[in-house]
């Protein structure tokens, strides 16, 4: 095969891995708005923020144990059980709890812009972890890109940082964290296997604690719409998406594509939750959709070969 037939290939799989990425992105913006409509807020509470952040894993667990079953999916070998434990850490716990906890306490325009902050940090630990190389070029145009996202949160905060940013940060970080070690899993078995057994094997925590949290008092239906769209949505489909978007396409590269994630979810939540996004939020967000397209374009260098993800 030729040099310019391996470029053509390599080129192939990066537009399909930004494809797959943005489709995940897609389905991921919705999470903020949506656990927002399950949860309420601490003036009118709905479903409780635990309930709906390990419940969402608990029944997304049941069409996942189908999957495999029916998948006649393998048994993860010994190493890998490691890395599903950690990511089910970040996605399953982590992700879900923090920032159930967040949007109790502020709007989801305000935790869709602080946690705009998450391509990058997947980005440093996806470097760090899978031995990629960015070139400064990328670094530069990733940090422009994030600090649009966190320019935008400080105009309209304010210039102030909130009580509920701390477990918005915690949450950025277990999601990069678990972003990252799917990713990586995701190298060596299909990506619809990786996330079905992080669900399935958190399922002896996630469903005792789904039943003591059960709701007491009567919830609107809008509310359980909320939680099933994270359940089912956000907590296992997207996942088949973003984690084979991440796996073919490069975790550092791809990972960019999420700096979208924070505009999109503002966009959703005008219809869902009836708040308002005004004009600059369109100028920010067209200048962070330039630095993806800038970013997709530049080079990133990779010092440890990773299989080819199966099919």
């Amino acid at each position: 095969m030729s040099i310019s037939d391996n470029a053509a290939l390599a080129t192939s799989a990066a537009n399909r891995g930004l494809a797959l990425g943005l489709l995940g992105v897609v389905i991921f913006a919705f999470s903020i708005p949506m656990t927002r409509l399950a949860s309420g807020s601490s003036d009118a509470p709905q479903l409780p923020a635990v309930f709906v952040a390990v419940g969402r894993a608990a029944l997304a667990a049941l069409p996942a144990a189908v999957y495999l079953a029916v998948a006649r999916a393998s048994r993860p070998q010994r190493p890998q059980w490691i890395v599903l434990v950690a990511t089910a850490a970040g996605v399953v716990f982590g992700w879900p709890l923090f920032l159930g906890l967040a949007v109790l306490d502020v709007d989801a325009v305000h935790a869709s812009v602080v946690t705009g902050v998450l391509p990058l940090v997947t980005a440093a630990i996806g470097a760090a972890t899978l031995r990629q190389r960015p070139s400064a070029a990328f670094w530069a145009c990733a940090l422009t890109g994030a600090g649009l996202v966190i320019g935008y949160a400080a105009w309209k905060g304010g210039a102030r940082l909130t009580a509920a940013d701390a477990p918005l940060g915690l949450a950025v970080l277990s999601a990069a964290g678990g972003y990252v070690s799917g990713a990586r899993l995701s190298a060596s078995m299909p990506p619809e296997v990786v996330i079905s057994w992080v669900l399935v094997i958190s399922l002896p925590i996630t469903l005792p604690i789904s039943i003591l949290t059960w709701p007491v008092q009567p919830v609107p239906t809008a509310s359980w719409l909320g939680f099933g769209y994270v359940s089912l949505f956000s907590m296992w489909l997207g996942f088949f998406a973003w984690y084979r978007g991440l796996a073919i396409g490069g975790t550092v590269r791809v990972s960019q594509v999420q700096l979208l994630q924070p505009f999109l979810s503002m966009l959703f939540a005008v219809p869902i939750l009836g708040e308002r996004v005004d004009a600059p939020t369109f100028a920010f967000a067209l200048a962070v959709m330039a630095s993806v397209v800038i970013g997709r374009r530049l080079p990133v260098n990779s010092s440890a070969r990773l299989a080819t993800p199966p099919p």
